[in-house]
């Protein structure tokens, strides 16, 4: 892995170079993913069936479209007992840490006769898109189907690519059921995410949607929005590890490398004050990669944005990973609460060398659905909030509006807007009463 001192200019550098990420960037695809998107709001059921034998290979129908309850037993017997014992204990540690995001309503009344509130609804209906084919996430369906539960989402549907036989892989399957999917689909892609935004014959479109994608299912989200909600536009997986001297640098090698095995657009960075570390972390990377079965996507990955910095300071490196705001960091350090203290941007935080980011996809508890490519500045991880809405409650009674109703004039006629000002003194002009 390349070893950069850390300055003004390589930090810049750095910076725009993981902007290249950004799913934005690809318009190339956008044009294509529209087309996908108002063929299936103009067509449905014809338009989804043939872009899934089109894409995925697999013959579906109207009749075989939703997972059948036979499916799903089938699914569940195909499934290892031991890998089911894991899930439920993971089941386990995500409901009780999303329970705790639960708001209530609240209302709050004065003597003057006025009660103001908020009222928390859970939305009606979500989608929740999981990647497919040869492919298994059973932890991302458990990351978006229970916080969706916790809140009260009534309608729950999942849709995910068919394999070839027009079958959904059966861990992914029973995962969806043990969370409490109330609907399963064979479909994926941007076809799918306009089936939910729009409706078809077959599937009933949805409030909004939610879960990881490639680039298509990224811009067909993008392009449904306003139509339905969305969770996020979700980039390349990340990890930023903040260390320094006291870090043990095969550990450090490992969690770096457990991110840049998704994909070639993966980045991971070690942001560190101890040049002596990064080159013995460089050194285990070299060791490491040898022996991992994604060897060819780890290599292309660091080659394209690995980076292993070296600053002067450790304020330097803390001020480096603000403005990174990477989706996964780990803090290796000495004092890592107190640093943990200084940190502002960061989907989730990892504190001390036993809490390596794979415990946050699989089983702390913590959703591992997070801002990815800078979003981190402003956006947060899935949780309950993501399912429901707010709506604001105002009461007044006639003494209390009688107390203000000529400011509320004075301050809608200096807007010009009579009509409002009108609407407040007609109950006390005495006319119509």
């Amino acid at each position: 892995m390349r070893i950069i001192p850390l300055d003004e200019g390589s930090r810049k550098n750095i910076l725009e170079d993981l902007l290249k990420r950004d799913p934005n960037q690809y318009s190339q695809y956008a044009d294509t993913v529209s087309a996908i998107v108002e063929r299936v709001k103009k067509d449905k059921d014809e338009a989804l069936f043939s872009y899934t034998l089109q894409f995925d290979k697999a013959e579906i129908s109207a009749e075989n479209v939703r997972v059948s309850q036979a499916e799903i037993e089938e699914a569940r017997e195909k499934v290892d007992p031991k890998l089911l014992a894991v899930m439920e204990k993971s089941m386990e540690n995500i409901r009780e840490y999303h329970q705790r995001q639960v708001r209530q309503s609240w209302f709050s009344s004065k003597p003057d006769g006025t009660i103001l509130g908020q009222k928390i609804t859970a939305l009606e209906s979500v989608g929740v898109y999981v990647p497919g084919g040869k492919a298994a996430y059973p932890s991302t369906v458990l990351m978006n189907i229970i916080p969706a539960k916790v809140a009260g989402v009534e309608r729950i549907v999942m849709v995910t690519p068919p394999g070839k036989d027009g079958k959904v892989n059966p861990v992914t399957l029973t995962a969806a059921y043990l969370a409490g999917v109330t609907e399963v689909y064979k479909v994926g892609g941007a076809q799918a995410i306009a089936a939910l935004a729009f409706g078809t014959e077959s599937i009933p479109r949805v409030n909004k949607i939610v879960g990881p994608g490639n680039i298509f299912v990224a811009l067909a989200k993008k392009a449904v929005y306003g139509h339905v909600s969305i969770d996020s536009i979700a980039g390349p997986s990340e990890i930023l590890v903040l260390a320094d001297e006291t870090a043990n640098p095969r550990y450090v090698a490992a969690d770096l490398l457990s991110q840049a095995e998704h994909d070639e657009l993966a980045s991971a960075i070690l942001v560190t004050t101890s040049m002596e570390l990064a080159r013995a972390v460089s050194a285990e990377v070299d060791k490491l990669v040898k022996t991992l079965s994604r060897r060819e996507i780890l290599e292309k990955s660091l080659e394209n944005y690995g980076y292993l910095l070296v600053a002067r300071s450790l304020d330097e490196a803390i001020e480096t990973a603000n403005e990174i705001a990477s989706e996964h960091l780990e803090i290796v350090t000495k004092n890592p609460f107190e640093v943990m203290t200084k940190i502002r941007n960061a989907g989730a935080i990892f504190i001390g060398p036993y809490s390596s980011e794979p415990l946050g996809d699989y089983f702390a508890g913590p959703n591992h659905v997070l801002p990815t490519n800078g979003t981190a500045k402003f956006f947060s991880p899935l949780g309950v909030d993501d399912y429901v809405k707010k709506s604001s409650i105002i009461y007044y009674s006639k003494e209390a509006l009688e107390a203000v109703h000529t400011e509320i004039e004075a301050f809608a006629e200096s807007e010009q807007l009579t009509a409002h000002a009108n609407s407040i003194r007609v109950r006390f002009s005495g006319e119509g009463q």
